[in-house]
């Protein structure tokens, strides 16, 4: 049966939490904090995928390899575990059998009145199309509208993603609109549809709306 592992403090929802597990058709799925010692996995997956994920990832300075060398974690984690203790971000790595197969990232939380967020997410080679994405989202997706509170969360994807695409559409996400060259992406001004999923569409749980349409099961 489904069960949260861990909770986060009533000072910081949402940080630090593992969430699943959930059983896909690559294995047994969990979400959990980002941790220091990842350096060389981080390192390893991100240069592999790096055909995979460079068109869909911003621009950034230098090569992909450059910018994804071990020793550039540790100052990328410090920051975002400072900032996931102020509530602003949640960082979790995807496990598939207890193997580093990606990230999951909540950012710019936003509390109050608003009260939302968005979700971005990339998996290893391997494990694409095999349902990893899509269960990962809906743990983020209940955690979000369950313990941190929130009530909408979005997400940009290029239109030609369709497997980024199927992943919203397959936890509920809605298009709203076209972001006209909204993200520098590989060098060059990318348009971008605008998805979001508001607490209200998520009858139950978006992880029980998964095991229902059999694209995933409790582990």
């Amino acid at each position: 049966m489904f069960t949260w592992l861990t909770q986060a403090p009533a000072t910081h929802p949402g940080w630090p939490a593992t969430l699943g597990p959930l059983r896909t058709g690559a294995g047994v799925l969990s979400l959990r904090p980002i941790r220091m010692r990842d350096s060389r996995d981080w390192s390893r997956l991100r240069i592999r995928n790096r055909d995979l994920l460079v068109p869909w990832e911003p621009t950034g300075i230098g090569t992909w390899e450059e910018r994804h060398r071990p020793s550039h974690w540790a100052p990328l984690c410090s920051v975002l575990k400072s900032e996931a203790k102020r509530g602003n971000v949640i960082p979790l790595v995807i496990e598939v059998d207890g193997v580093y197969a990606g990230q999951v990232t909540v950012g710019n939380i936003q509390r109050g009145a608003v009260r939302s967020a968005w979700i971005g997410y990339w998996v290893d080679q391997d494990y694409t199309g095999k349902g990893v994405a899509t269960a990962a989202v809906a743990l983020g997706v209940d955690h979000c509208f369950g313990p941190v509170g929130l009530h909408r969360l979005e997400a940009t994807v290029q239109p030609d993603n369709q497997g980024s695409r199927s992943v919203l559409g397959n936890n509920g996400f809605r298009e709203e609109g076209l972001l006209q060259r909204y993200m520098d992406v590989d060098n060059r001004w990318r348009d971008h549809l605008l998805y979001g999923l508001t607490v209200e569409e998520i009858p139950g749980s978006a992880v029980a709306a998964l095991v229902r349409s059999g694209r995933a099961s409790y582990a």
